[in-house]
């Protein structure tokens, strides 16, 4: 199995960047696909981005489609989410999770989630 554990949250203005990344404890990362959530104050939790085991496929919503970027280093055992152009609605406490299966925007077809890592953006 996997652990993730998010880093690089913070505090950023309107239009600004952040890289989210992920580490995923375990010698079999490889072997899961991974995938971005976010979860905004009294809303669900919902998809951002998910990578395939190999990284050649990958998934965007379409609130971020254009602005976030997903990618992964399997020597590194980490996932990387790019986020540009913020706006204020991408506040939300961000998930990594792993999945043993397919990558889907599914939230419950992933089997490991990190702590989550709060993102704010300021208008």
């Amino acid at each position: 199995q996997v652990q993730p554990v998010e880093s690089g949250g913070g505090l950023v203005q309107a239009g600004g960047s952040l890289r989210l990344s992920c580490a995923a404890s375990g010698r079999t990362f490889s072997n899961y696909g991974m995938g971005w959530f976010r979860q905004a104050p009294g809303k669900e939790r919902e998809f951002v981005a998910a990578i395939n085991r190999i990284g050649g496929v990958t998934f965007i919503a379409n609130s971020v489609k254009g602005r976030f970027t997903i990618s992964r280093d399997n020597a590194k055992n980490t996932v990387y989410l790019q986020m540009n152009s913020l706006e204020p609605e991408d506040t939300a406490v961000y998930y990594c999770a792993a999945t043993r299966g397919s990558v889907t925007t599914n939230v419950h077809n992933y089997d490991y989630w990190g702590q989550g890592n709060q993102v704010t953006v300021s208008s």
